[in-house]
C-alpha cells in the first residue's frame, strides 16, 4: 500500500513539474489575475479560452490564472501589471473605472430593464471602450459579466425607510453608487469585494450588492438571507491584457487571442445569465426570502437616480459617454415600440 502510494504521489509530482515545464516553453506568458472564485463559470470558461489560444498558437503563448483574489483587489492587480508581475485581469467595473471612468456609465442605477437593452447599448458603446484603454495602453480582449444586481440583506427590506435605516455596502471608489445612496439620504461603509462577507458576519454592513449567483459563489447569501426582487442595477468587467505585453506578441497571435474571445466569451455571458437564472430557486431552497418592493418605493428611487446622474456627469464620467449611452438606450426602445405597432 504504502508502495502504490509513494509511486502515485511521484507521478503526480512528475505531471505538475511536466505542465510547469510545458507552460515555462511557452514564448508569451501571460500571469492574468481575477476575483473569480476558483471553479466559478467565469473562469471556467476562460480557462477553456486559454487553452484553444494555446493550441492555436503551437503552445507558443499561454496563461497562467490566479483566481480567488490571490493577486488583490482591481486596483492591486493594476498595480501588478504595471510593474510587471501581471499581464493582464479580470476587472470589476468599480475597479478599472478609476483609470478609464467614463467605463462605469453602464452601471447607473435603475438604467436597463432587460438584458436586451444591455446588449444593445453595449454594441454601441464597445468601440468607444477600446479606443479608451487603448489609451491607458491596455488592451480590451471581452467585456464580462456580472449580470442585474440586487439589495440584499440580513433584515427585509422592501421600503426606501428600509433602505435608509439599514446599514449599506458601496464598493471602494465607487462615485457611482456612492452618489445614487447620497441622493437617498444614506452613507454607506465603502468597502472592497473582497471584505464583504467578513464585514456582514460582523455587522459592520447588512445591505449589499450582488447578482444571484454571484452571492452564492462568494457566500454572501449565507448572511444577508433577504433579497429586495427588484433589480438594482447592472454590474459587468471586462477582461484586459497589459498593452506592453499584448504588443510584443505577433499580429498572428494578436488575432488568435480575439477570434478565442469572441468564440468563448460570449458562451461566457450565456453561463452567466443561465447560473443567475437558475440561482434564484437555489437560493430559496437553502432558505433566502425574496422580499417584495414597494412601488412608492421604486418611483422614488428612479426619481432619485436622475438626480444622482446630475453630479455624477458632472464629476465622476463625461457628458459624451453619457449622451452616447442614452441615446443608443432610447434607440433601441424607439425601435421596439415601432415594432410593437408594426
Amino acid at each position: 500500500m504504502k508502495q502504490r502510494l509513494f509511486t502515485l504521489f511521484s507521478v503526480t509530482l512528475i505531471l505538475l513539474s511536466t505542465a510547469h515545464l510545458v507552460e515555462a516553453r511557452s514564448k508569451y506568458l501571460f500571469k492574468i489575475g481575477s476575483l473569480a472564485p476558483a471553479g466559478s463559470v467565469w473562469v471556467q470558461q476562460f480557462k477553456k479560452f486559454g487553452a484553444e489560444v494555446k493550441k492555436k498558437t503551437g503552445g507558443e503563448v499561454s496563461f497562467r490564472v490566479y483566481p480567488g483574489g490571490v493577486m488583490g483587489d482591481d486596483q492591486a492587480m493594476y498595480r501588478k501589471m504595471r510593474v510587471g508581475q501581471l499581464h493582464g485581469g479580470g476587472f470589476t467595473m468599480t475597479g478599472i473605472a478609476r483609470i478609464v471612468p467614463d467605463f462605469r456609465v453602464m452601471a447607473i442605477p435603475f438604467l436597463f430593464n432587460s438584458y436586451e437593452e444591455i446588449d444593445y447599448t453595449l454594441a454601441g458603446l464597445l468601440p468607444t471602450f477600446k479606443e479608451k484603454f487603448q489609451k491607458k495602453r491596455l488592451e480590451l480582449v471581452a467585456m464580462t459579466e456580472v449580470g442585474f444586481i440586487y439589495a440584499m440583506s440580513t433584515k427585509p427590506v422592501a421600503t426606501l425607510s428600509d433602505l435608509q435605516n439599514s446599514s449599506n455596502w458601496s464598493p471602494s471608489g465607487d462615485p457611482v453608487s456612492e452618489s445614487f445612496l447620497a441622493a437617498l439620504g444614506i452613507s454607506p461603509v465603502q468597502l472592497s469585494i473582497p471584505d464583504v462577507l467578513s464585514s456582514l458576519q460582523s455587522g459592520l454592513v447588512d445591505t449589499v450588492y450582488n447578482s444571484l449567483y454571484g452571492s452564492i459563489v462568494l457566500q454572501w447569501f449565507t448572511k444577508a438571507k433577504y433579497i429586495t426582487d427588484v433589480p438594482y442595477g447592472y454590474a459587468y468587467g471586462v477582461f484586459l491584457l497589459d498593452g506592453r505585453a499584448y504588443g510584443k506578441l505577433p499580429e498572428k497571435y494578436k488575432k488568435i487571442i480575439h477570434t478565442a474571445a469572441a468564440k468563448h466569451f460570449p458562451v461566457l455571458l450565456e453561463n452567466t445569465r443561465a447560473s443567475n437564472l437558475d440561482s434564484r430557486q437555489v437560493l430559496i431552497k437553502r432558505g433566502v426570502t425574496f422580499v417584495k418592493a414597494d412601488k412608492g418605493t421604486i418611483r422614488r428611487l428612479r426619481e432619485k437616480r436622475d438626480e444622482a446622474v446630475q453630479q455624477l456627469v458632472k464629476k465622476s464620467l463625461s457628458p459624451e459617454i453619457y449622451s452616447q449611452a442614452t441615446a443608443l438606450l432610447s434607440e433601441f426602445r424607439k425601435n421596439q415600440e415601432n415594432g410593437k405597432d408594426n
